[in-house]
């Protein structure tokens, strides 16, 4: 099980820092969310999840539909956030990389863009360094808190770390982002993913249009051949990770793929995840390791 941790977080190492390189002006979100999910099977894990590549005020859970021309813009805050699974066991990592280009924006922007990514990265670190076997949940989120305010910033109170358990990308336990006082103790051999996102808004995010990434809840009957034959695949092949409606249009035509979906959302067989939006409409930085609490400390399995 650990080695299995450890060859995941090795492999979403390689990739995240391989793609942090390709991010430039006038990229293409869909070019990069494909070059890192095909990378990971290259390198032969499983995609734990889509690609995720949110920017600015979008903060997490946008990935590229099928045909998406969004682009990159030289001064965008550009959250990468990619997991791998080997044999189901989870490697979540995320990082913030600001788009270099001529067209950058004033230098007093630019500075506070510089501390916005400092920040995450900093109380990230301050925050693994907290973590061994007992410690409790609410000290977690109380030293990324501080961190993040003593950069006179605000982390997104409502989104959380998760821990890791065999495919199972949410498995019950959340690290908070502030001191919420929750008491439980960490364990020793728990895995851990902890992301800390720095603002300078008011640290709260709300759902934003669309929905580009699904997870199966269970099967219904239907009474169109395409919408079960759109489950029957889901089930088969993303039973439990999280997946983008982008892979099935390999399987399915797009039109009529949206439509099936929407009726699969209606109906909660699968989970439609919004995108999520600073609700101040400011700039968002994400920084994120998955760990395995020890004893005494904790090993980071995607250095």
């Amino acid at each position: 099980m650990i080695d299995d941790y450890l060859k995941a977080g090795k492999i979403v190492s390689e990739v995240r820092t391989e793609a942090s390189k390709l991010i430039k002006e006038g990229m293409l979100v869909l070019d990069l969310v494909e070059y890192v999910e095909s990378e990971i099977v290259k390198k032969g894990a499983g995609i734990a999840f889509p690609c995720n590549v949110s920017i600015n005020e979008i903060t997490a859970h946008y990935t590229s539909s099928l045909n998406d021309t969004t682009k990159m813009v030289a001064g965008d805050l550009v959250k990468l956030d990619l997991g791998a699974e080997i044999n189901g066991y989870i490697a979540d990592s995320a990082v913030t990389i600001t788009v270099p280009g001529e067209n950058l924006l004033d230098q007093e922007t630019i500075e506070l863009n510089q501390k916005i990514v400092e920040a995450s990265s900093e109380a990230l670190e301050e925050a693994i360094n907290t973590v061994r076997a007992g410690v409790e949940i609410g000290t977690i989120g109380k030293v990324i808190e501080q961190k993040i305010n003593s950069y006179g910033l605000n982390p997104i109170a409502n989104l959380t770390g998760h821990s890791l358990e065999q495919y199972n990308l949410h498995a019950g336990i959340s690290i908070p982002n502030i001191n919420n006082h929750d008491s439980t103790k960490l364990e020793e051999g728990q895995a851990l993913a902890i992301e800390p996102f720095a603002t300078n808004g008011i640290g709260w995010v709300n759902d934003a249009l669309g929905s580009y990434i699904y997870s199966f809840l269970g099967s219904k009957p239907f009474r169109m051949k395409h919408t079960t034959q759109v489950l029957n695949h889901i089930k088969k092949n993303y039973p439990y990770l999280p997946f983008s409606g982008r892979w099935l249009t390999e399987e399915f035509k797009e039109h009529r793929l949206n439509t099936s979906m929407k009726q699969l959302s209606e109906a909660m067989t699968i989970y439609p995840y919004s995108p999520l939006k600073e609700k101040s409409g400011a700039w968002v930085s994400q920084k994120e390791h998955t760990v395995i609490v020890e004893k005494d400390g904790c090993t980071i399995t995607t250095i």
